[in-house]
Parts: structure tokens; sequence; C-alpha cells
């Protein structure tokens, strides 16, 4: 029915998991079979962030955090052009959102964007299955019986076969402009191009709102194209999936390490690490939340930080000068790389956070300040 409801309710729906395990619920959003990996986030808030994020294609998103739309959605609070999630599960959806800037509740929002969603699941005993298991893949249907949800959940492609940066990167190469940002009134207008595997827009806007003139281009971009941009930085975006299925990536970085100063943020970041040496792994179930505690190894200064990502990058394995910069303080993983002789550097974490914290935004200025330091082309 048009208003989402079946004789005032919700209509029944499941989740199914790939080791047949079912969660009960009410569906919420489209009327529509939905497969994709199972991840949690632990954030309170930024569902909409969270939603139009492209590192979550591919994926069904829990909501750890009980109660998801008290204040719906709006046209500003989006990471891309579009909802990236293959499916969305909350405890409790709200259908009496309260704040000004709302347009729609998140049902509606959902439901206009054709994404099914799963409300009213114990999402308690669905992240400790993940935190136990690992994650899953796992199917949302309203019209199958579990074993038939099952049987083709089983015949479906698994997540980590799949390279799902081609689907989110931009097709063309454009300049970012947002007449929201007030540019500073003078000084050098740094070009930084950003190799796009699934940016945030909260990353060009960052780089606008320091006075940057921002180009964006496709994933499949060689070196010797970006550089004829004439580049004074080069940013190597976040993005989905695994980053061994991206070859023609770390090709592209190894022709701009030495010519240009670079940031690598979580997937860039693990193209870096493939880069020097490094291998990468999928970890058990997973960084997703806005409040991972990060160690920086120079200045034993700790941050808290807002984390999106399934895979590793295992510094044992680190050749050459690139050298382990931070790590995470819950599992010790590797969250930071540091090249010893080039403005080269990467964190596994989003310092544009949203959501979430606003401790590591100054990477973004340090990141520019080697930007000046190398000199700069545009003025």
């Amino acid at each position: 029915m048009s208003d989402g409801l079946l004789n005032g309710r919700r209509p029944p729906a499941r989740l199914v998991l790939a080791d047949g395990s079912v969660f009960e619920g009410v569906g919420i959003g489209a009327d529509v079979r939905t497969s994709g990996e199972v991840v949690f986030n632990t954030s309170m808030m930024g569902y909409q962030e969270a939603l139009t994020d492209p590192s979550y294609a591919g994926q069904i998103l829990t909501m750890t955090y009980p109660i998801q739309g008290n204040y719906g959605t709006n046209s500003g609070d989006v990471e891309s052009s579009q909802l990236q999630v293959q499916g969305f599960i909350v405890r409790e959806a709200t259908d009496l959102p309260s704040h000004w800037q709302s347009t729609a509740t998140l049902d509606e929002y959902l439901r206009a964007a054709g994404i099914a969603g799963l409300a009213e699941v114990d999402t308690r005993a669905l992240t400790r299955k993940l935190r136990t298991h690992g994650v899953l893949m796992g199917t949302i249907t309203r019209d199958e019986t579990p074993a038939q949800a099952l049987a083709r959940l089983r015949s479906e492609p698994d997540y980590g076969s799949k390279d799902y940066v081609a689907a989110v990167s931009t097709s063309t190469a454009f300049d970012f402009e947002d007449p929201a940002i007030s540019l500073p009134d003078d000084g050098p207008r740094p070009h930084v191009v950003v190799l796009d595997l699934g940016v945030k827009r909260n990353i060009l806007r960052h780089l606008r709102r320091r006075g940057c003139t921002v180009t964006a281009v496709p994933h499949d971009t060689d070196a010797e194209t970006i550089l004829g941009l004439n580049p004074d930085g080069v940013l190597i975006s976040p993005g989905p999936g695994d980053p061994m299925l991206l070859d023609h990536v770390v090709s592209t970085t190894r022709g701009l390490v030495g010519r240009t100063p670079i940031m690598g943020i979580c997937l860039g970041h693990q193209v870096l690490g493939r880069l020097f040496g490094a291998a990468t792994y999928k970890l058990k179930f997973g960084h997703r939340g806005a409040n991972h505690p990060v160690r920086d190894e120079l200045t034993g200064r700790v941050y808290i930080t807002s984390q999106n990502h399934g895979y590793a990058v295992d510094g044992d394995r680190l050749s050459g000068p690139m050298q382990v910069a931070q790590i995470h303080l819950n599992d010790g993983t590797v969250e930071g790389l540091q090249h010893r002789e080039e403005p080269v550097f990467s964190i596994q974490y989003h310092s544009e956070a949203s959501p979430g914290p606003h401790d590591t935004e100054f990477l973004f200025d340090r990141f520019l300040q080697s930007v000046k330091e190398r000199g700069h082309h545009a003025s």
C-alpha cells in the first residue's frame, strides 16, 4: 500500500542469515527482497549520512542504537547522490520525527529510494551474533519462508567477490563546488585531485572550505592523466569492498608517489599499504561507528575517530620507507601509515567524520601544509 502499512500496521518481514538464523520484524521502506553482507554501526546518530555513504555499498546496515529516524531526513545530511546501502535494520523506526529541517520520515526516505528496511528487530541479539560469528551474508524478505529465502541467498554471490568501487565511483571527472561554502578571501587556491573510490561529500567540503580547487576523477584514471591536471596534491578516497580487487588503483598510486603529496583515507589507506608491500585482510566484524580510539605512535596522543571498514592492513609486511604511524587501541590493527621521505600518509578512519567526532579534522590541514611546502601550481 502507498503508506507502507497493512491494516494500520507494518507488514511482517524477516532477515535470514547465511547460517540459517532468522530475525523476525516488520517491513519498512520498499517492499523488495534484498541481499548483502550484514554489518553493524555503533553510532548514536547520523543514520542519513550512513545510508548515503558509498562505503556501505553491497551491505545491509544494522544500527545498534535502538531509536532511529527521530530527527527525520532532509536534503542536506547526505554523503552522496543516492542511498548506498542494500538494506537497513533498526530496533525502532520513529514515524514522528522532530526537527525543523525534516522533510520525510525514515520509512518514507527508504521507500522513495527503493531500499528495503526492517524494524522491530532484536538488534542487540543480531549484533551479538555478528560479533561472535563474524559478518554474514543475509537477505530481507516479506513474501518468502525462511527456507525459501535461505535457498535464494545461497545462490547469490558473496560480498567479497564483487568490485563495488566501479559502481560507486564517478563516471566522469568533475570540479566540486558548494554555494553554501564561503571560501577564504585571499591566498592561494591549491588544486587537489580526489581519486574517487567512493568519496564522501564531506571530504570534498573540507577541502573546499580550506580554499582548494577540488577535482574528483574516476577510479580507473591513470597516473599520467591525474598528473596532467597539474594537481598540488592527490587524495585517495574511501570506498567499499576488498582492496585486493584494486590492482589498477595500486598501479595508479605507484605512479603518483614522489611526484605529488598524497593523503589516503580508509580504502585509500589500504591501497597505499598494498603499494608498499603490505597484505590486507578481512576483519571479523569490522570497525563501524563514531567512537573508535586510535593512538598516534609518534606522539602518543589518542584520538576518538569515526570508522567504517571491514578490511585492514597487515603492518608486519610493510616494506621500504612506509611505517605504521597509528594503532587502534581496541584490537591493535593498523590505523595510519607515514612515509619517511615523501609527503605521503594515510589513515584508516574518517577525519571528515559525518557523523562522528571532529578530533582529526586537522589532518586535512596537515595534508595541505605538505602541499604548501612542496609548492603549488595554482594561485
